[in-house]
């Protein structure tokens, strides 16, 4: 039978030096990764906002140099499409870096890199552009209070994990990538000659006592002389019988050549004393299997650096097959190991789960399968998701019906609901209704930027209500009602001044797109917190988990219909001269292409309502790799 490309959490262990949880591969391989500390976390944070910051401020600089040069290739900078463009490319950069990055660099940003850390998804795959896309737009939560992450810090402390709440809703966790323990240099003295010989069945020293001497010659350079000798001192009395009687020498300089003895033993596959079986067999393949680790270590680093294809289709070959072999060495060593925490353990399971992530990777984004997501996957997760999507429609458009209707009957209560800039706004309709100047000042020239600017504003305002679906959709509720009572605020107060038209005139253009993307929004938000409150059948992680896949769909429909909605409120809405009859035509021509653009995708079956987390996780491996089994030790 082919193995299911799944693999499963199987467990969280806490060690006295760090947190891993352990995954097991498709070929039935238990793989152990440590969760990266907040402490690590915290500076690629650091590192990666500053890296944005000092973009920020190199574009500002080329920006400002291109306008005091009048232009580049005869594109004045200085005017309105210039200022539009940087507008949109910061935007883009504030919240495509994290995605882009850890998309295109497998779970690493430039931060991530720098400090040895990478995002996975469960089960130890590498991160997709949607599950990145959900981590980072939860983002807006965790960052709380005041871009402090005081948030993100205390769901990192309080789960098991160390995941933020957009770890959470992403399924993804943050692993140290170490490729092994650096061990500390050791001093080297001259030996004696050695009582080593060829016919040796076991070291002088337990695994335990090898253990404890190994510690010791790694903080040897770090301790303070007159600690050093009263440690060597405790521990020679500990190890007497196997340092020589003869040598009179101090207990460092003894121990240190012991040290080195034992090392070259087990080196060469000798047991330690009192070991059998499990324990004789650790050894062999920690000696026999040792060179083949380190050469597959370079292989490793090269096809992380330039990708896979560097090897060659026949150095692609060898490298399944090295992948293979060295999953069969993890599995006998981890049983060989009878639970003890051992360097090569820890190095061999590094070396595994950096091939598996490499073999297993998601191949990318390709435009088109960014098409068949903006154009098929979209349209159909909407119609799919349609009762949340409803759902915010009713909390935003219900409290906006009360309240328009509420200031169209009595105005007097406008001021409580409208802040002062939108009453003298409305006050000054009156005016511009007679003189038919419209809604706003038409910007012309300037239209590139109220139409980049809008776009940034509504899209960053959707992004924060899809985050809200974190807190069980409270804070979205809250921003939907309130939007629903300031707008129909609005729309009471010109009704009560008998401006209407003037106001219709305006948002007649972009109205129907831009309403219907905060409900797709919100609908997003919704599945989120359907996920927290009502799993049903599924476990709670694992509901959360796919209706945030389902959900950053609905966002992505969202964005590309704010962009829509933008570029017709920055350039159309503000003509003062177009009669309301031309914006509401305007208005009936994107309803007829949004109804048509939500109708695509029928061609594709409908996807099951328990779908998982990711289809192509539930697909054969295009390598077909067997499970790995391994022969317990006697």
């Amino acid at each position: 039978m082919r193995a299911c490309r799944r693999a499963f959490p199987v467990a969280v262990s806490t060690t006295s030096y760090e947190q891993t949880v352990d995954v097991e591969t498709p070929e039935l391989v238990v793989l152990t990764y440590s969760i990266a500390g907040i402490g690590s976390r915290a500076m690629a944070a650091i590192t990666d906002l500053l890296i944005v910051a000092g973009v920020f401020a190199v574009l500002g600089i080329i920006f400002a140099a291109v306008v005091a040069t009048g232009g580049f290739g005869g594109f004045d900078f200085g005017g309105s499409w210039g200022v539009a463009i940087l507008i949109l490319v910061q935007f883009a950069l504030l919240w495509g870096y994290y995605v882009l990055f850890e998309g295109l660099m497998d779970g690493q940003t430039p931060g991530k890199r720098v400090h040895r850390i990478r995002v996975v998804r469960e089960g130890g795959y590498s991160v997709t552009f949607g599950a990145s896309a959900v981590r980072n737009l939860i983002r807006i939560i965790d960052m709380q209070p005041l871009f402090l992450y005081l948030v993100g810090m205390i769901s990192v402390l309080a789960t098991r994990r160390g995941r933020r709440l957009g770890d959470i809703v992403a399924g993804t966790i943050v692993v140290r990538e170490d490729a092994r323990r650096a061990a500390a240099a050791t001093p080297i003295t001259p030996m004696r000659e050695s009582r080593e010989h060829a016919a040796t069945l076991q070291t002088q020293l337990s695994e335990d006592e090898y253990l404890v001497l190994s510690r010791f010659v790694e903080r040897w350079s770090t301790l303070e002389a007159l600690k050093r000798a009263a440690l060597a001192q405790q521990l020679a009395k500990r190890l007497a019988a196997a340092l020589p009687d003869d040598d009179d020498r101090a207990p460092g300089p003894k121990l240190l050549e012991l040290y080195e003895r034992e090392r070259r033993a087990r080196a060469g596959g000798v047991a330690s004393r009192g070991e059998t079986g499990a324990g004789r067999e650790r050894q062999a393949l920690i000696a026999a299997g040792s060179p083949r680790w380190n050469t597959f270590a370079s292989r490793l680093a090269q096809a992380q650096r330039r990708g896979l294809r560097s090897l060659g289709e026949d150095g692609v070959r060898e490298f399944v097959a090295e992948y293979r072999a060295l999953s069969a060495d993890l599995a006998r060593l981890r049983t060989a190991s009878g639970g003890r925490q051992l360097d090569e353990l820890f190095q061999l399971g590094r070396l595994v789960a950096g091939a598996h992530n490499l073999l297993y990777r998601d191949r990318g984004m390709a435009l088109r399968a960014s098409v068949r997501f903006l154009f098929t996957e979209g349209p159909r997760e909407v119609r799919r998701s349609a009762r949340p999507i409803a759902l915010a429609a009713l909390l935003l458009f219900g409290p906006a019906i009360v309240a328009g209707v509420s200031v169209a009957r009595t105005p007097s209560i406008a001021p409580e609901l409208l802040p002062a800039a939108m009453l003298k706004r409305a006050e000054d309709g009156v005016r511009r209704a007679k003189t038919e100047e419209g809604y706003i000042d038409d910007p012309q020239l300037f239209r590139p930027v109220m139409a980049s600017g809008i776009i940034a504003n509504n899209v960053q305002v959707t992004f924060a209500a899809f985050a809200g679906g974190v807190t069980a959709g409270v804070l979205t509720v809250f921003m939907l009602v309130f939007n629903g009572v300031s707008m129909g605020s609005v729309v009471g107060l010109y009704a009560s001044k008998g401006i209407l038209p003037l106001l219709v005139a305006f948002v007649a253009p972009h109205g129907v797109l831009e309403l219907f993307a905060i409900c797709v929004a919100g609908g997003g938000a919704f599945l989120i917190a359907a996920g927290m409150l009502i799993p049903g059948s599924r476990t709670r992680r694992r509901a959360i988990v796919e209706n945030g896949q389902r959900a950053i769909r609905l966002i992505g429909v969202s964005t590309l219909l704010l962009i829509v909605a933008g570029t017709l409120e920055g350039f159309v809405s503000p003509i003062a001269w177009w009669p309301i009859e031309g914006k509401l035509a305007v208005s009936g021509t994107t309803l007829v292409l949004l109804v048509t653009y939500l109708r695509g995708g029928r061609t594709v079956r409908a996807e099951p309502a328990a779908e998982s987390v990711d289809e192509a996780e539930l697909q054969p491996s295009p390598l077909a790799l067997a499970p790995v089994t391994a022969p317990r030790a006697p």
